[in-house]
């Protein structure tokens, strides 16, 4: 586990005056079970996606947690023919945290942040770095202490 995940990501929110809220957990097995533990909607969990450019390097997507990332959307956004999702070991490296624990705030290198707008406007739940916690903060202040690229990259969730 990567240690001191936690610290990191409230180092990084306090240096953006970022007001950010830890609750701690106990671990969910599907983001449905986490919100229920959290006592919010899946829309309300934003999932932080390390995605990999051919170039070798990388970007952050954060995606409400009822929809999936568009890959034509985001890729058009992003001006390349070719984004993947790397091996978890490749995310850890990207960003010092482990998938699951998984924020812009705090990650070893600051990526491109990149976000979908149905975000805006809400207060959200997202990986807090360590896992069995859970950070909350207002979207808007997140997006805007990160420089996101805000818009529409993501498409309704593929039915199972």
């Amino acid at each position: 586990m990567t240690q001191g995940g936690r610290e990191r990501v409230a180092a990084d929110a306090a240096a953006r005056g970022l007001e950010v809220e830890f609750i701690e957990r106990m671990r969910a097995n599907s983001l449905e079970e986490a919100a229920e533990i959290l006592g919010i909607t899946p829309a309300d969990i934003v999932k932080s996606l390390v995605v990999k450019r051919s170039d070798g390097t990388f970007l952050f997507a954060l995606i409400p947690g009822d929809r999936q990332i568009s890959w034509p959307k985001l890729r058009a956004l992003v001006g390349v023919n070719k984004l993947q999702l790397p091996a978890p070991e490749l995310a850890l490296e990207a960003t010092g945290y482990e998938r699951g624990t998984i924020t812009p705030l705090g990650s070893t290198t600051a990526w491109p942040v990149y976000a979908d707008a149905g975000m805006v406007g809400r207060r959200v739940s997202m990986g807090a770095g360590e896992h069995g916690y859970s950070l909350f903060v207002e979207a808007n202040e997140l997006l805007a202490s990160l420089a996101a690229t805000i818009a529409d990259i993501s498409e309704p969730l593929a039915p199972r």
